[in-house]
């Protein structure tokens, strides 16, 4: 039932997430104000002096760790923004952790903060203990990263949700954060302890961040626990607001214990807050869930309290990725969600959802039970729903517990449905089922499925307005007359 994959609402640690921030004070405000009174204050000062404005500071530093942890402790002591310029093309390797912050490489940043890295790299070395590479602290904290690569780092811990998860590998911020022309990888979020979970490998977010020209790669996120629990966001996960600029989410990984109804979810990126994808790649990335469920290589999840998830895709491309469950049920080989999402001239293309012996739905694209996808100029080509033995259901596109499908100007094509060793295999365009499902001005052709080799409507509706339905094997449409329009 895709009522489990909404993580938050299943007896997982997400599913008591709090907010860190108390309003005492800014109620406190609003009471002081509606009531017309005043807070306390000093005196009036009409003529006071305005404060001089800080003078930002530029530090060069050279290829020496030592020095590197003393301009970020300096920066964070003065006033106002400093930009520190690593040596270009060093390797700064990182062999002990932070002794006032264990969990991270370097001091955590509390200040406003530019690294500009000029090609350097910032990496945890291969014998050092565990710990991440860098923090960017709550409220004051701002960082922006300029052409550093950020690699080797393993989180040990989860900030804003001490004890119930291990967050961001290489980057975990609370802050503010910019990635410009950089690269995030090779990192991991790992944990083996029982109900604590994995998220962000490369990059986990809870505050603001844009990533700009970078590549996210490499990067892991990973629980072996003996209870079930999760793994999100192999190469990026943001609870706050994330914006996504001509950057390449690839060969990123998930995975959870074989067997014990665990949850991998979102290998290339797990959005539980506003995301915005703009001409951007999200390719290679694969998530393994034996005995479990595993979810898209971009997937949505519940939001925070007072919180909303959407996901906007613009001229983007979705590729490549594998979503594997053996037994288990695997949802989305590119995209899954349960939460309004918005595709424009996308590409989602090659993408497989396998389930050897158990289900699998939406080689392509996957919509949850309250899900919401929009597909405008896009194309869902040669993607592939795989189990044998099982049940396949989907090749292209899967609405297959009551979410709304619509799409325009957008062709699902060259799909496949496919359950060898004596499965069941439906729909290899599209699989539709108690939601509904619109299709406009497009076109579904060149699919294949044992039945309903273009869709295949099990219940719900399916609404074709200027669309062709044609040259699907060996049908284009089942149950026979289900779908108005259709023949053949």
């Amino acid at each position: 039932m895709y009522q489990q994959q909404n993580l938050r609402a299943t007896p997982s640690p997400r599913g008591v997430r709090r907010p860190s921030r108390p309003g005492r004070l800014l109620s406190a405000a609003g009471l002081a104000v509606a009531a017309g009174l005043a807070l306390p204050g000093p005196a009036a000062q009409a003529a006071a002096t305005p404060s001089p404005t800080p003078t930002p500071v530029t530090s060069t530093v050279r290829c020496s760790v030592p020095d590197l942890v003393r301009a970020i402790q300096r920066a964070n002591r003065t006033p106002g923004a400093d930009t520190i310029r690593l040596a270009r093309t060093c390797t700064y390797e990182l062999v002990t952790a932070d002794p006032d912050s264990p969990a991270d490489g370097l001091p955590v940043i509390t200040s406003e903060i530019t690294i500009d890295g000029d090609g350097a790299t910032i990496k945890r070395a291969a014998s050092a203990p565990d710990f991440r590479i860098l923090r960017v602290g709550p409220d004051t904290g701002a960082l922006t990263l300029n052409r550093t690569t950020i690699s080797g780092g393993r989180a040990t811990d989860c900030p804003q949700f001490p004890g119930q998860g291990v967050c961001g590998g290489g980057i975990y911020s609370q802050g503010s954060l910019t990635v410009n022309h950089s690269r995030v990888v090779h990192n991991a979020a790992h944990t083996a302890s029982a109900d604590v979970f994995a998220e962000g490998g490369g990059i986990d977010s809870d505050g603001t961040a844009t990533v700009n020209d970078s590549e996210i790669s490499h990067n892991s996120a990973t629980y072996s626990g003996p209870t079930p629990s999760s793994a999100e966001g192999g190469g990026i996960a943001n609870d706050g607001t994330l914006t996504l600029n001509r950057t390449r989410v690839t060969d990123n990984s998930i995975a959870v214990t074989d067997g014990n109804d665990s949850f991998a979810f979102g290998s290339g990126h797990a959005a539980f807050g506003l995301t915005k994808i703009d001409h951007s790649t999200i390719s290679g990335n694969r998530a393994r869930a034996v005995g479990g469920t595993a979810l898209g290589a971009l997937a949505t999840g519940d939001p925070l309290p007072g919180q909303e998830t959407t996901l906007a895709v613009t001229d983007s491309t979705i590729s490549g990725n594998t979503t594997s469950a053996p037994k288990g049920t695997a949802l989305g080989g590119g995209l899954g969600t349960n939460f309004p999402v918005k595709l424009v001239r996308t590409r989602v293309v090659d993408n497989t959802a396998t389930a050897p012996g158990g289900t699998a739905r939406g080689g392509g694209i996957h919509i949850g039970r309250t899900g919401e996808v929009t597909l405008r100029e896009s194309t869902v080509r040669g993607n592939t729903a795989h189990a044998p033995g099982g049940t396949a259901r989907g090749g292209g596109m899967s609405n297959a517990t009551g979410g709304t499908a619509r799409t325009y100007r957008s062709h699902i094509t060259q799909n496949t449905a496919e359950a060898p060793d004596g499965g069941t295999s439906q729909g290899g365009g599209v699989f539709s089922a108690v939601g509904s499902t619109t299709l406009a001005k497009g076109s579904v052709t060149g699919n294949r499925a044992a039945d309903g080799g273009g869709i295949f409507e099990a219940s719900g509706t399916v609404t074709l307005n200027g669309t062709p339905v044609r040259d699907n094997h060996p049908d284009n449409c089942a149950p026979a007359g289900s779908v108005p329009g259709c023949t053949g």
